[in-house]
């Protein structure tokens, strides 16, 4: 149930968009007060807020939280009205059991109000985000845009350096994660380039980014040159672009690095961080997302969340040919990957590994073990965040996975 539902007497459904929305109000008895456009306006938002305040309390509704529909909940709760949200799959669904199959901004509107206020067990809670929350789901948005980036220029440079030199990529390209090789194919894009350097030159270049593996590295990258005495056509070309791709990731890092600083700082600031950074395998990245996509929320158990998560297995049965559970395809992916790399991560904590051998032992797959594990996990930080309370290591080989205490 939402909270304080049975005290809202004017359900307002916005239907939001890039530049206008489109708002339908209704009463608790479904009689409709207001149906109109407004464009993306604070002005208009406050006056149309305004409008209906003389009906008594009421709860503003909108089928983006984020994004193009952050300013309605924002003027929304600068006023001390009541939001929430109504997710879009659940929106299309109950569209379904509405008569008609026109596709209009006026419709939506009315739609989510009066879901709103016929079926407030679809909604959710929205505590509105603070200003380090809001910064840093900013930055981790573009630290995830960076991170796509940087693995596209990544995989471009393997499938060049694999057309015009297959050993050359099986030495470069393994440690391509570290600075030296995009500053190596920066300064010599090409075969026929590190060949006229000649691997002293190479070696010393080298040697300023990678002192320990200098040395070895260029011994490798020449002896993969010598296995390979034909040139391959386009390797000129390919030398160009191999520049210009090199010098993008080093760059595409760097910003990384430089968003990093940022998200660490505001994570290390937030109130929630030492409690989240208790519990192993828990790091700057994963906590910054914790606070983004789990705080300000409400969940009444730990299913809810991890249902929101997409950790619940779903089950599938059809007489006696369908049978068995399967991973959720749904629920917030965000979450879902950070919980699932924290729960990979988590495996050299001796707790969690003895956790996942036993998944392991039930004949569980890989994957379906560390889903299991994400989802005990999942439950632990339900009971830290609603307790406030900082995780302990079970003190006993029985006990339960950990405990907030």
């Amino acid at each position: 149930m939402f909270p304080e539902h049975d005290t809202v007497d004017v359900f307002i459904g916005i239907d939001v968009g890039k530049t206008d929305h489109h708002a339908v109000a209704i009463d608790r008895t479904g009689k409709k007060l207001l149906d109109k456009p407004l464009p993306q306006d604070e002005a208009k938002l406050r006056a149309l807020i305004n409008k209906v305040t003389g009906h008594g309390r009421i709860l503003v509704v909108v089928d983006q939280p984020a994004t193009i529909g952050a300013l309605p909940l924002a003027v929304a709760r600068d006023m001390g009205v009541m939001v929430g949200y109504l997710p879009g799959l659940a929106m299309r669904r109950i569209a379904d059991l509405h008569p008609g199959e026109a596709k209009t901004d006026a419709r939506d509107a009315a739609i989510i109000a009066d879901a709103a206020r016929t079926m407030p067990h679809t909604l959710r809670s929205i505590v509105l985000a603070d200003e380090q929350a809001a910064q840093l789901s900013m930055l981790c948005g573009f630290d995830d845009d960076l991170a796509k980036q940087a693995t596209a220029t990544s995989n471009r440079i393997r499938g060049l350096l694999t057309q015009i030199h297959p050993a050359l990529e099986r030495t470069i390209g393994k440690h391509l994660d570290h600075p030296v090789m995009p500053a190596l194919l920066e300064k010599y894009p090409g075969p026929a380039e590190l060949r006229r350097a000649g691997q002293k030159r190479v070696a010393t270049f080298m040697r300023k980014y990678a002192p320990r593996g200098g040395n070895a590295w260029a011994a490798d990258i020449f002896e993969a040159l010598d296995q390979q005495s034909v040139t391959v056509a386009g390797t000129d070309a390919a030398g160009l672009v191999l520049r210009q791709l090199a010098t993008q990731l080093a760059q595409l890092r760097t910003s990384r690095e430089e968003v990093f600083e940022q998200v660490e700082k505001l994570v290390a600031d937030h109130p929630l961080c030492d409690l989240l950074m208790s519990m192993p395998a828990v790091g700057v990245r994963t906590a910054a997302r914790i606070i983004t996509e789990v705080t300000g929320k409400h969940f009444e158990t730990a299913g809810h969340l991890a249902s929101y998560a997409g950790l619940t297995p779903v089950t599938w049965r059809s007489g006696t040919s369908i049978r068995g559970d399967h991973p959720s395809r749904k629920g917030n992916k965000v979450l879902k990957r950070a919980l699932f790399l924290s729960a990979f991560a988590a495996l050299k904590d001796p707790v969690s590994r003895a956790y996942y051998d036993r998944k392991r032992a039930e004949k569980k797959k890989h994957n379906q073990a560390l889903i299991a594990l994400a989802r005990r996990r999942c439950d632990v930080l339900f009971a830290m965040l609603r307790d406030g309370t900082f995780y302990t290591t079970p003190t006993t080989p029985e006990a339960p996975i950990a405990t907030a205490a």
